[in-house]
């Protein structure tokens, strides 16, 4: 009995095979859903060939290739290796209702795949192309499967098959309606938008009650989505913007060179992991964590130059000091664009920041989340750091009142030194992070010099605290600005309204008094 079967079935997949070599769309089809369902090893072969456009027929001999990555063929049914593909073979066609089939046929050969993700994205095509054929695999998977997410992957996918079955009762589809509504994600809302007037009432009026609730649901969710890219952007501009308000809120300094500290952390990022890619491959993942200091240190190492051999000439003359700045800025550009070249420098990620994770209907990128826990951790570091170090102490005296300061010892001079270091340090760090998402180029640097003088001065100059307001709230307009206004007239907009709200609060959301106050 068995070995009658077997020919048997053999025969049948062999004739399938055959008639791709039809060159017909509707032979193609059945050949498709008899090699799908007929178990044979070389099934998933040869309809990844043909959705590969790798599957060749010849018409003359009816003999059906599979052209394999190599460049080598074999034969489709028998899977016996061939010397050549014959002149006259050319690719099997498909048009869009066939590239479906395929898709769904792919899907099903894959649902009972030992790996986990292989069937999470064979549950998903089936449940996109919803193809009426694959209905036997999905529940046979479905009564195997035992990892949650995969049974509700395959459930989601029984549930697409039968809305759209013809044959289905009115209590299926009704039960698929509710499954497909629990899913609630954009997929399933085109899903149910695509019933039409063709099934039953009942049906038809639980779809579209079901489309309003997602639709609700979504919107929701594109509102947090919206608050979350606003948080991140907020991360990004006080990390950016938190060394130039140390700068700006002590010394009254106006340095438009602080997105090159910016820009040269984010070099000193490149470099490292351009020596571990080269030498110490196994350390890439410790990239970032070696780069850190490196690039606090080199940029604050510059910044303390900057201020010993220009700045300190400069105080109470902050025109000249924003010209001499801006001047110094194009010269730290041309070096970087002398050592490196005008083009971007690839930064790569390390994998603990690759990747992302679904929350809900919203995405969140490990690369985003750890720049947000970043910024915060160095905010409450600096933070204790004014308050519990003795330089801290110094630098709130001297911005509070810089002779009496001077007149109880303090070396104010020194504390100008360090406090541009610190500012110019910290601006470095920012690199390390933005390089992360932004191109390292010369240019880096200049993408958010402006932002970070609105932030501080929306914040409040010198203000710590005012800073992280200041950066969180324009995040977060901006981020809402833009999809109803655009990117350019959304940035107007905060621009227009920062300048509205400084001619009521001239000193900002948290006033400070310093030496450019009592200036």
């Amino acid at each position: 009995m068995i070995a009658f079967a077997g020919p048997c079935f053999a025969g049948a997949f062999e004739d399938a095979v055959a008639k791709f070599a039809n060159d017909d769309f509707s032979d193609t089809e059945e050949a498709i859903g008899v090699i799908a369902s007929s178990g044979n090893p070389l099934a998933y072969p040869i309809i990844s060939a043909l959705k590969d456009e790798r599957l060749f027929a010849d018409g003359d001999s009816k003999k059906v290739f599979i052209k394999q990555d190599d460049g080598k063929a074999i034969d489709a049914a028998s899977g016996a290796a061939v010397d050549s593909l014959p002149d006259s073979a050319s690719a099997v066609n498909l048009n869009n209702r066939l590239r479906r089939t395929v898709d769904a046929a792919l899907g099903g050969l894959t649902l009972l795949s030992p790996d986990l993700a292989t069937r999470l994205a064979a549950a998903q095509s089936v449940f996109k192309s919803h193809e009426e054929a694959v209905l036997p695999t999905v529940e046979g998977a479905l009564a195997k499967e035992t990892n949650k997410a995969a049974k509700t992957a395959l459930g989601d996918a029984r549930a697409a098959i039968l809305l759209f079955k013809s044959d289905a009762s009115e209590v299926d589809k009704l039960e698929a309606v509710a499954t497909i509504k629990a899913r609630g994600d954009q997929d399933a809302l085109a899903m149910l938008s695509d019933v039409g007037a063709d099934q039953p009432p009942a049906v038809t009026k639980a779809a579209a009650a079901a489309v309003a609730s997602i639709q609700s649901t979504l919107a929701i969710w594109s509102t947090v989505q919206n608050a979350w890219y606003g948080l991140s952007l907020g991360s990004v501009l006080l990390l950016a913007a938190i060394g130039l308000a140390i700068t700006f809120g002590v010394m009254g300094v106006i340095n438009m060179a602080h997105g090159e500290m910016v820009m040269l952390g984010a070099y000193t990022t490149f470099v490292v992991q351009d020596v571990i890619r080269t030498r110490y491959g196994g350390l890439f993942d410790y990239s970032l964590l070696i780069a850190v200091p490196l690039a606090f240190l080199v940029s604050g190492a510059v910044g303390v130059l900057i201020e010993r051999s220009i700045i300190r000439f400069l105080y109470g003359r902050p025109l000249e000091t924003l010209l001499a700045t801006w001047g110094l800025s194009l010269v730290l550009q041309q070096a970087v664009r002398t050592l490196f070249g005008p083009t971007n420098r690839e930064v790569g990620n390390p994998s603990w920041m690759s990747g992302a994770f679904e929350l809900g209907q919203m995405t969140i990128t490990y690369n985003r989340l750890w720049i947000l826990c970043f910024t915060l951790a160095v905010f409450v570091i600096l933070l204790a750091m004014l308050r519990f170090t003795a330089l801290g102490l110094q630098m709130r005296a001297v911005t509070q009142n810089r002779r009496m300061a001077a007149s109880m010892g303090i070396a104010t001079s020194r504390v100008d030194a360090l406090t541009f270091g610190l500012g110019s340090g910290i601006a470095g760090i920012a690199g390390v992070a933005l390089s992360q998402i932004d191109n390292v180029s010369p240019n880096l640097g200049q993408s958010y010099i402006i932002d970070s003088f609105m932030v501080v001065v929306f914040g409040g100059v010198g203000n710590l605290w005012g800073t992280l307001v200041g950066a969180f709230t324009l995040g977060i307009a901006n981020k809402f600005l833009e999809p109803v206004a655009g990117a350019v007239l959304g940035k107007i907009a905060i621009l227009v309204l920062i300048i509205l709200f400084i001619q009521k609060r001239p000193r900002g959301l948290f006033a400070l008094k310093g030496r450019a106050v009592e200036a």
